[in-house]
């Protein structure tokens, strides 16, 4: 179930800035220290100036078909990147994304379409049955890029800022 996006913070507006992009490419997942987390999403959209067919080397002719009329999705010069910091985290999942697309989750409730904000998940229910001692419940915060899914379980959320393009490609 799908709402408007209610992080609970001060970074609320990165949130939707992050929430209203085409597409996200994860570019650096790092514990700086023990139990800290620090993700490098950036922007992403259709580059309709290379749009084309795709030839591949050696593909059946059914694949051939799809890649007709195509246009990669790719971070452009003008497209924003994202520093999320978790000062201490329970939890965190990085999964493929094609993997990570598919499984049954019309009972989780979350807010937010590539950054959401869980208040139901399976993820939650996971470390309630398998995890204890932390001092406050947990949010659960998802990151839904191109590349990977990164399920993140803390119990403070996340600072947030923009960073340059030449700080995310370093």
């Amino acid at each position: 179930m799908q709402g408007e996006f209610q992080l609970m913070h001060p970074d609320l507006e990165i949130g939707r800035r992050i929430n209203s992009a085409q597409y996200l490419y994860l570019r650096k997942i790092e514990e700086p220290r023990d139990n800290q987390l620090e993700l490098w999403v950036q922007e992403a959209g259709v580059n309709e100036a290379k749009r084309g067919t795709i030839q591949e080397a050696g593909a059946l002719e059914e694949i051939q078909k799809l890649l007709t009329d195509t246009a990669p999705i790719e971070s452009a010069p003008d497209c924003l990147a994202f520093r999320l910091f978790w000062r201490h985290y329970a939890a965190y999942l990085v999964t493929e994304e094609c993997v990570g697309s598919c499984g049954n989750y019309e009972d989780e409730i979350y807010s937010g379409n590539l950054f959401r904000h869980y208040s139901k998940s399976h993820f939650l229910e996971h470390l309630a049955r398998d995890t204890g001692a932390h001092g406050n419940p947990l949010i659960h915060y998802k990151l839904c890029c191109l590349n990977h899914i990164i399920d993140v379980a803390a119990e403070e959320p996340p600072e947030i800022e923009i960073i340059t393009i030449l700080e995310a490609e370093s």
